[in-house]
């Protein structure tokens, strides 16, 4: 499953340049997965109740294109794959032209908060949604 997020670039976010400090596009990611996580009906509240976190890992980011002050982003954000205790994220911000700004694979584990090991969550949080469709293509 597919999702979008949108997001308008604010000037804070810019740097000298004028342009989407590299750093910054860090957090539209997190944003959208958030965003992700809630619409496949993630309770990540309830995830960390019952003693779990899900940490990132890894990240692989490809910066393609700039983006300025007030470009209205696009934040696609689909499941790659999902292991026993792991995933990965594709991610793709685009500007609302089309043009690809960053590409990125975003590697997550569940821990298990009390022993800070790597743990399978529990059936309940399994939802359809962090599934990866078979047709998937990585980047």
């Amino acid at each position: 499953m597919k999702t979008t997020a949108c997001h308008r670039v604010r000037s804070y976010e810019c740097d000298s340049y004028g342009h989407v400090n590299n750093a910054v596009y860090l957090n539209y990611l997190e944003y959208a997965r958030t965003e992700f996580m809630r619409s496949i009906g993630f309770d990540y509240n309830k995830c960390v109740e019952s003693g779990y976190y899900l940490y990132v890992t890894h990240i692989d980011i490809y910066y393609k294109f700039s983006a300025f002050l007030d470009d209205k982003l696009i934040i696609e954000t689909e499941p790659l794959k999902t292991g026993a205790v792991s995933g990965t994220f594709k991610q793709v911000i685009k500007k609302e032209n089309g043009s690809v700004c960053v590409e990125a694979q975003v590697s997550w584990a569940s821990v298990n908060a009390e022993t800070q090991h790597p743990a399978k969550l529990p059936d309940e949080f399994l939802v359809d949604g962090l599934k990866p469709e078979t047709n998937n293509i990585s980047v």
